[in-house]
Formats: C-alpha cells, sequence, structure tokens
C-alpha cells in the first residue's frame, strides 16, 4: 500500500448526499438483507414457550411463592404489586365536586379502607395513612 487515502468516488449525476455516499445497490421493497434470517414467528414461539413454563411453574408453587416472598422479602412483594397496578388512574367526574363532596368521599373511602379516626384536620389523613403503611407483625 502507498499510505495514499482512498476517497470514495461519488455516484456520477447523483443529486443528494444520500445518494452520494450509498455503496453498493438498494434492496429491493420487501426484500431483506439476510434473506436467510430469522424465520417469521421465531420470536413469538420463544416468548410463547417461556409463557407456557411460567404459567406451569405458577399453577403449581404461584401462591407458595406468593406467601414466601411476602413473608421473606415484604419489599420485593410490595414492587410486584405496584409493578401490576396501572401508571395512572383516571377518575371522570371529579372535578365538578365540591371540597365539601370531596371531602364526604375521602371518609368513605377511608372508612372502607378501615381507616379509622379521620376528622377535618389534615394531619390526622396523613396519620392514618401512616399508620395504614406500618408493617403488620
Amino acid at each position: 500500500m502507498t499510505g495514499r487515502k482512498l476517497r470514495r468516488q461519488a455516484k456520477p449525476g447523483a443529486a443528494t448526499t444520500a445518494e452520494k455516499q450509498q455503496i453498493g445497490v438498494p434492496f429491493k421493497p420487501r426484500q431483506s438483507g439476510n434473506p436467510a434470517g430469522r424465520t417469521k414467528g421465531a420470536r413469538n414461539k420463544l416468548g410463547e414457550t417461556f409463557l407456557k413454563a411460567l404459567h406451569a411453574d405458577f399453577a403449581e408453587h404461584g401462591v407458595t411463592a406468593i406467601q414466601a416472598t411476602r413473608t421473606l422479602d415484604p419489599a420485593a412483594y410490595v414492587r410486584v404489586i405496584a409493578g401490576l397496578l396501572p401508571k395512572e388512574l383516571k377518575v371522570d367526574g371529579l372535578s365538578d365536586l365540591t371540597d365539601e363532596q370531596l371531602d364526604a368521599r375521602i371518609k368513605v373511602l377511608a372508612h372502607a379502607l378501615h381507616l379509622s379516626g379521620l376528622t377535618d384536620e389534615p394531619n390526622d389523613v396523613e396519620a392514618a395513612a401512616v399508620s395504614a403503611k406500618a408493617p403488620v407483625r
């Protein structure tokens, strides 16, 4: 080699930079660059096989695994539950309610969640929520 840098030769008549930089012939429409590549549905088959195996294992050990996780690693147990919940909960019709109506709904929900001792004081609501989160031993 002589040490000279090789330059790309621009295609004659190329109008755009992409056309000038293109090396070789582009693929034809609906033609893969690797015709002998992964067959259709191969990835889906792997996912289906995995989900079937997971389902079979869960059917056999699921309840005991959940109980063991809850007892041995409560943080992981809560992470799993939180991961299953929707990221955002849309509640319609609350923007039309008055403050008194919202307070009444909060009290009904607190009663349903067994958060007793709620009054109109914000600190009581926070205290009840914190006590509801405390681990039960």
